[in-house]
């Protein structure tokens, strides 16, 4: 009888075991979301040569303070492992102050985002319109113009942007007969993948009789879409752009990677794997308002209306999220807050966070693997927990 191998022991199930019809399923995906690249075909962000990372800073001081939850007090340490955390990097004051890692993840591995990566995409439409090569509110079809005849023929970039497009289709992650998992299947996460292209399904879907614009409907193929328009706009594969318009002059301290379907071209929905520290950056970017290391990165007046000024309350309220922040906002796929702290942040499923609390100058990304896509009770208590937290170090 032979004894368990070292990822058995880690990990506790074999890599074989690990199937892309299970990728995104409990215990498998502590590896997967860690390993996206084995499994989903992905294009390289490199970061610049020569880079390396500090050791991690420990955090262990922080895991026995408690913190008010909804159902009472919770230690950090209990509650990151009450929400399946893998990684956790804090920032304060644009140092990082400590980061924390479960015993099947290290410091310097990549992790997929999910859907911050629409996050990170929107950035790149922010510094392509300031280079005045991308314009928010251009009708779609200036960059797709077989877009006409879709939902999107007669929407405008900034509906894609604001997830305003009147979209009929549902995010519905669990349905294996839906049109999500002909979705999945185009971006070659599901078997059966590889006859439709993530182009050519997203141009299949169809608009509801409501205006564009009068109500927020999180739907992913629109942030797709927007990878698309991207590239359009600049001439550039997606990789390339992130590269060099982001991942470069964030000072980024290791390569990133994104998905990719049978034509190549990116997953911006929910493709990007990054580390946690890299992540962590892009959120101490914004919070200076889109400088790194005294460069500008992205236009200050954009920031400031993704994070501040921009976005519909009232789009917001009709849409289904508005439970999870009730004075919230949505603008360029960012998340306003409307706490008094002037949190925004970027949230991906199963557990993707990268929190941002202006006030209290502190950046905290969040990377986990729980077991469903979406758990709307522990996202409350993850807003507590960011708000906390941010108190306390």
């Amino acid at each position: 009888m032979t004894g368990k191998t070292v990822f058995e022991t880690r990990y506790g199930f074999a890599r074989n075991q690990v199937l892309l019809g299970n990728w995104r399923e409990s215990p498998f995906s502590r590896w997967s979301f860690q390993n996206a690249g084995e499994l989903v075909p992905s294009a390289p962000v490199a970061a610049a040569p020569g880079g390396s990372e500090a050791p991690a800073k420990d955090l262990t001081g922080l895991l026995g303070e408690k913190v008010a939850l909804a159902a009472g007090p919770e230690s950090v340490a209990a509650f990151l492992k009450r929400s399946d955390t893998d990684a956790l990097t804090i920032m304060k004051g644009g140092r990082i102050v400590g980061d924390w890692f479960a015993p099947h993840m290290d410091l310097g591995a990549r992790h997929i985002i999910f859907s911050i990566s629409k996050s990170l995409t929107a950035i790149l439409a922010g510094i392509l319109e300031g280079e005045g090569i991308f314009d928010p509110d251009a009708p779609v079809t200036l960059y797709i113009p077989e877009a006409t005849g879709s939902a999107y023929g007669e929407a405008r970039v900034r509906h894609v942007l604001d997830m305003s497009v009147s979209l009929d289709f549902e995010e519905a992650y669990l349905d294996p007969e839906s049109a999500f998992a002909r979705y999945r299947r185009a971006m070659l996460w599901n078997p059966g993948g590889g006859n439709e292209s993530l182009a050519a399904f997203t141009l299949t879907l169809q608009r509801l009789a409501e205006p564009h614009g009068q109500t927020f409907r999180y739907r992913s193929p629109n942030s797709d879409l927007l990878g698309i328009l991207l590239e359009r706009a600049s001439g550039q594969r997606f990789s390339e752009l992130m590269r060099e318009k982001l991942w470069l002059p964030l000072g980024a301290g290791s390569d990133a990677s994104v998905t990719v379907d049978m034509e190549g071209t990116a997953r911006t929905a929910g493709g990007i794997s990054v580390t946690p520290r890299d992540l962590a950056r892009v959120g101490e970017m914004m919070r200076q308002s889109g400088t790194a290391n005294g460069r500008r990165v992205v236009p200050e007046a954009w920031v400031r209306d993704t994070v501040e000024t921009g976005g519909s309350s009232e789009a917001w309220q009709r849409g289904t999220m508005a439970f999870l922040l009730p004075q919230g906002r949505y603008r360029n796929k960012w998340y306003q807050t409307g706490a008094e702290s002037g949190a925004f942040c970027g949230i991906g499923i199963h557990g993707q966070w990268l929190y941002v609390n202006p006030r209290d100058e502190v950046v905290i990304a969040k990377m986990s693997s729980q077991p469903l896509p979406v758990d709307d009770p522990l996202d409350l208590d993850m807003i507590a927990f960011f708000e906390a937290l941010s108190r306390m170090v």
